[in-house]
């Protein structure tokens, strides 16, 4: 298989996982690419997500490296024999990368917690919600570019309605509630459709009122995107130069207890529901 140019998020974290995996069995690149009938460099690029790996080899390395988790060995096979383009890759070449490399977590996630303090999580905007954000981008985009992703945000949340839909919470500070990106009127009709998705059975949207104080990490924006097994989650974080993806233990652990925390400051789903109602009745 010819080498790939720019792996994507998915494609380097298979690589890495198979890194991780010759690490702990102790074995060397040499000894895996006898294995495989590979000189060593292929490997390496094999880890490095450059050079895609079939299931079969998968499971020839996995099975000499004694890995004996069969759940996260089939994960990974399906990680591997996984070669359809998604609906994002329509947009390669158009949108940066990190962008389509969030749709491809959400889309391979079987559950999503997000915490957001500032704007209400993307998988739940309204599109002039997200058009009133990506306006206030800068450096400024232009009016094509703003429209690419606002489509691009709006087949994001497929996921939430598809034939097999994502488990989904969100925790939204209050003053992501009140910050009015476009206006009262689009404010008005973002807190509307959280109302209408929080009633829906896989969505659970919970509301963290400024009275509950101080939480772990406030103002930061955190995806947290579980995995087929739990080695397999992923934290992707915002920042003004694009996503950045996580996946070391102690970090998946960091903000699990971080998400952990605003559930447990947050207003169960009722009550955030009527908060949001009331809100929207005021503006």
């Amino acid at each position: 298989m010819p080498p790939r140019a720019t792996p994507t998020e998915r494609q380097k974290r298979l690589g890495a996982e198979l890194r991780k995996m010759r690490l702990a069995a102790e074995v060397s690149t040499d000894y895996a690419a006898g294995l495989l009938g590979l000189d060593r460099t292929k490997i390496s690029n094999i880890e490095s997500g450059v050079r895609a790996i079939t299931p079969e080899r998968l499971r020839t390395l996995a099975c000499n490296y004694d890995c004996r988790d069969q759940a996260y060995i089939d994960a990974l096979a399906d990680m591997a024999g996984d070669r359809k383009r998604g609906w994002w890759d329509t947009y390669r070449g158009q949108l940066p990368a990190g962008l389509l490399d969030i749709a491809e977590l959400e889309w391979h996630a079987t559950r999503v917690r997000a915490g957001l303090a500032m704007h209400v999580p993307g998988l739940l905007q309204t599109d002039a919600y997200a058009r009133a954000l990506f306006a206030a981008a800068l450096p400024p985009l232009s009016r094509m570019e703003i429209e690419l992703r606002v489509a691009h945000r709006m087949q994001r949340q497929q996921v939430l309605h598809r034939e097999n839909p994502i488990t989904y919470v969100g925790y939204v500070h209050e003053a992501a509630l009140r910050v009015e990106f476009g206006g009262p009127k689009v404010m008005r009709g973002q807190l509307d459709h959280l109302c209408a998705l929080s009633e829906r059975e896989n969505i659970d949207v919970r509301v963290i009122p400024f009275k509950a104080g101080a939480f772990p990490g406030a103002g930061q924006s955190v995806i947290y995107a579980e995995g087929p097994v739990p080695q397999l989650d992923t934290v992707e974080l915002d920042s003004a130069h694009g996503p950045v993806f996580l996946h070391g233990q102690s970090q998946l652990d960091k903000y699990r207890s971080h998400l952990d925390w605003m559930e447990a400051a947050s207003l169960s789903s009722a009550e955030s529901r009527a908060f949001m109602a009331d809100i929207a009745r005021h503006l």
